[in-house]
């Protein structure tokens, strides 16, 4: 595409020679001929310092928001009042707009996004529409399963990701969008269809993330102030529904598990077998009755999964398709369950703040655990106030704790275990194992019938953070190789 096209939608001053662009970047080390560099100011470094490698790397375009030092003359310098808003809205003219092809589904919420979306990418998949996922669990489309820095992927990493769905014949996209992203301009420029709210509570409070409560909930009211669609669906059961959606102006149907809604839930149970901690209940809605059962436990699933229903209703999709394709659903890393051959149960999820670690434990306790173990840690160089709280409620609500590692980065693993540990009044209720792949080991070995093992905070994630370095480590994998360890010992 010509340069002179890509700006059409953008306010810059500068000029430039009129040249042909087929990648935009805001890393030096992707830049190349033909790109175009966006300098972004980061919260740890800023783009315009390394405008100058952009350059030996063959770009000569910039995009600023002051002219970069070193730079030399030959180079096309465009400045704008917001690099993040420019590169959102340049990517989404490089790649065409892609959202205007696709039913683009966004949804936010502190709790339940994931969950919720990949339900979502299910049922339309069951049903023969082809559907695309962007969020914390990576990007997936079609035969494409890619890692994710972020939950909400930079604006030209979306953009691109968006057009390849359309290019490869997906009908829809659900997308995670996260409070960041909004605030950050990721989303700027995308269409949605249908955006969707599950619920908010605090979290994500720190230097690198929002400064405070307010700045986190006006981050993701943004989703409803400023991407008009058509439909919105919403909690009725959370407090802050009726505020976030007090300006949006979208068709809404809310979902409730309490209260008369357009999708109530009714008879919520249990469902238990050696390889599933499940849920069921009974869907009202206006045309009729719907039976469901989830392979997940949790009141905090029914809502997901009646977020679920009522936007792939008014997508089209039949009772029956619904019911069907939520009956076989499996979510990486979202109380994934394995049992060992002694009949105790694992169970993998993401669960990493105070508040969705206590909704996890008492899930799991209804399901009456002869032991209701928990390991976990807390990550590195992140709001040290997630500490306390997951220490104070796992405390509570779990038997025995094995406090271990989860990403410490460049901060001290005993530091962070110190920080959870001050929150136990008996030190004989939780054990110290540093290293994450021995505290799991531990765990099974002393695992017996009838334990539920809770490994909470990694989930989906297949990595260890450790001194800034990034290895392979999936809880999975480490259960399973100590299974078959098991398995061959005994030939």
């Amino acid at each position: 595409m010509l340069l002179s096209r890509l700006l059409e939608k953008i306010e810059y001053s500068g000029s430039f020679y009129d040249c042909e662009i087929e990648h935009i970047t805001n890393s030096s080390f992707e830049a190349r001929e033909r790109s175009v560099f966006v300098c972004i100011r980061g919260f740890a470094t800023d783009g315009h310092v390394f405008a100058p490698k952009a350059y030996e790397a063959g770009c000569r375009v910039f995009v600023c928001e002051r002219r970069p030092e070193r730079l030399p003359g030959d180079a096309d310098v465009l400045l704008v009042p917001d690099s993040r808003r420019a590169l959102a809205l340049l990517s989404c003219a490089l790649y065409g707009e892609p959202s205007r092809s696709l039913t683009v589904i966004g949804i936010t919420g502190t709790k339940g996004k994931t969950t919720t979306a990949l339900m979502i990418k299910h049922l339309l998949d069951c049903a023969g529409l082809p559907t695309g996922y962007i969020g914390s669990n990576g990007i997936r489309y079609g035969a494409h399963s890619l890692d994710s820095k972020n939950t909400t992927p930079e604006s030209h990493i979306l953009q691109y990701h968006l057009r390849k769905m359309v290019d490869e014949g997906m009908r829809a996209s659900v997308i995670e969008v996260s409070s960041q992203a909004l605030k950050l301009h990721r989303t700027l420029g995308t269409e949605f269809s249908i955006t969707a709210f599950t619920n908010f509570s605090p979290d994500h409070i720190g230097q690198a993330e929002h400064p405070d409560l307010e700045d986190y909930f006006l981050s993701k009211k943004r989703l409803f102030d400023e991407y008009p669609c058509p439909l919105v669906i919403a909690n009725a059961d959370d407090p802050a529904t009726e505020r976030i959606l007090a300006d949006c102006r979208a068709k809404r149907i809310l979902f409730s598990t309490h209260k008369n809604a357009d999708y109530t839930a009714r008879g919520i149970g249990l469902c238990k077998s050696e390889s599933i901690l499940g849920t069921s209940f009974i869907c009202t809605k206006a045309d009729g009755s719907l039976p469901c059962s989830l392979s997940v436990p949790g009141e905090f699933n029914v809502h997901n999964a009646l977020c679920a229903i009522a936007i792939t209703k008014a997508l089209g999709l039949t009772d029956a398709q619904i019911s069907s394709a939520l009956s076989s659903m499996r979510i990486d890393g979202r109380f994934e369950t394995l049992t060992l051959p002694n009949g105790a149960c694992f169970v993998i999820d993401y669960a990493h703040n105070g508040l969705s670690l206590k909704s996890v434990l008492q899930a799991l306790r209804k399901y009456e655990p002869n032991r209701l173990i928990c390991l976990f840690g807390s990550v590195g160089c992140r709001t040290r106030i997630r500490r306390a709280q997951m220490g104070e409620v796992a405390s509570k609500y779990a038997d025995f704790s094995i406090l271990t590692s989860d990403n410490p980065d460049t901060e001290s693993p005993d530091q962070i275990i110190d920080d959870i540990a001050r929150q136990y009044d008996d030190p004989d209720s939780y054990i110290r194992i540093l290293d994450r792949r021995e505290a799991i080991r531990y765990a099974a070995e002393k695992s017996e019938r009838g334990d539920i093992i809770l490994l909470a905070g990694k989930g989906h994630e297949k990595y260890q953070l450790i001194n800034g370095k990034s290895t392979y480590f999936c809880e999975r994998e480490i259960l399973e190789d100590y299974i078959n360890e098991l398995m061959y010992s005994t030939k």
